[in-house]
């Protein structure tokens, strides 16, 4: 892996506490031959003030108005100098071998787009599980995931914004990250890129997903209206090949099944039946529209308990597999 250079672009807005973890998680890296591109995206909490105290030139940082993470993750790339660039939000972290498992699969695969690693989620409590990971050869497997879309669609996500790198030239073929959207913009990313591009993968657990909340709770932002992402994604149909068609039909009904969930949480019932309807016709026969469409129907103060005692269930199968 010697001579192979890696870009990192990392977005920073008021993560002030937590910044130096995520920094020095990327100077810890086994591979030395990287940069790291903080771009501040308005922060006002001091966080870039942190960042600029260090004195590692393989470190730089770039200062915008605050335009939300994508524009800072656009921003970083096309101040990249690497052909491939990896991500790290502020408030994760990498293991040491993040980059050169990276690289390993760069080697390996070059033709491909994408390059990612499994990862863990470490919870408000301090316990570390593994997300669900369906749908991939068992064991230390790396390789290519010619099913993308069916692994996506029945597993938590395979592909995230601080366990990933893609080729520069690849991303900007759609014009990276979409500016302006607040939900659900990497989930967005990656299917554009997985569509075109191949995904090389390792299921060895390289990067920590601090989470900002439980993962069973309820939402804590209403699903933005009208759904540019899932328009987006519809529109992606015409190019999907026939070998990839089931899984992304899955893959789109997964993104309604998770707005519908969240309709229901939020008590939003005309939104909901909406949302369900479109799982119906992406996913014909998944008997989680069915229980959705249950759930939306019963009356308010039922579903209120049904929502508790899924929750709790949830909760309880997320702990048997931790």
């Amino acid at each position: 892996m010697s001579g192979e250079f890696i870009s990192v672009v990392m977005p920073l807005y008021n993560n002030a506490p937590v910044v130096r973890r995520a920094v020095d998680s990327v100077t810890r890296q086994t591979v030395p031959d990287f940069e790291l591109i903080v771009v501040n995206d308005g922060s006002d909490d001091g966080g870039d003030a942190v960042v600029r105290l260090l004195t590692d030139k393989r470190i730089r940082i770039i200062d915008q108005q605050n335009k939300g993470v994508s524009a800072a993750r656009n921003r970083g790339v096309a101040e990249a100098r690497g052909e491939l660039v990896a991500f790290l939000d502020a408030d994760d972290e990498w293991k040491p071998d993040f980059l050169a498992t990276i690289l390993r699969l760069h080697q390996a695969f070059p033709r491909c787009g994408i390059y990612a690693t499994h990862y863990v989620y470490r919870e408000l409590d301090g316990n570390i599980r593994t997300p669900i990971l369906r749908k991939v050869p068992p064991g230390e497997w790396e390789g290519v995931l010619e099913n993308y879309f069916e692994v996506a669609s029945s597993s938590d996500p395979p592909v995230w914004s601080s366990a990933v790198a893609v080729r520069k030239e690849a991303l900007f073929t759609f014009g990276g990250f979409p500016e302006g959207v607040a939900i659900g913009e990497d989930l967005l990313t990656w299917a554009r890129l997985a569509v075109s591009e191949q995904v090389a993968y390792s299921k060895k657990r390289c990067s920590v997903f601090w989470l900002r909340s439980s993962l069973t709770g309820y939402p804590t932002r209403k699903p933005e209206i009208p759904d540019v992402v899932g328009d987006l994604l519809e529109g992606l149909l015409g190019k999907v090949s026939a070998e990839q068609k089931h899984g992304y039909l899955r893959y789109l009904g997964m993104w309604h099944r998770m707005r519908a969930s969240m309709f229901v949480h939020l008590d939003d019932r005309t939104n909901a039946i909406k949302e369900i309807k479109k799982m119906a016709a992406y996913s014909p026969g998944d008997p989680q529209t069915y229980l959705y469409g249950a759930i939306a129907l019963t009356p308010r103060i039922i579903r209120k308990f049904v929502l508790q005692f899924f929750t709790f269930v949830r909760s309880l199968r997320r702990s048997i597999r931790r």
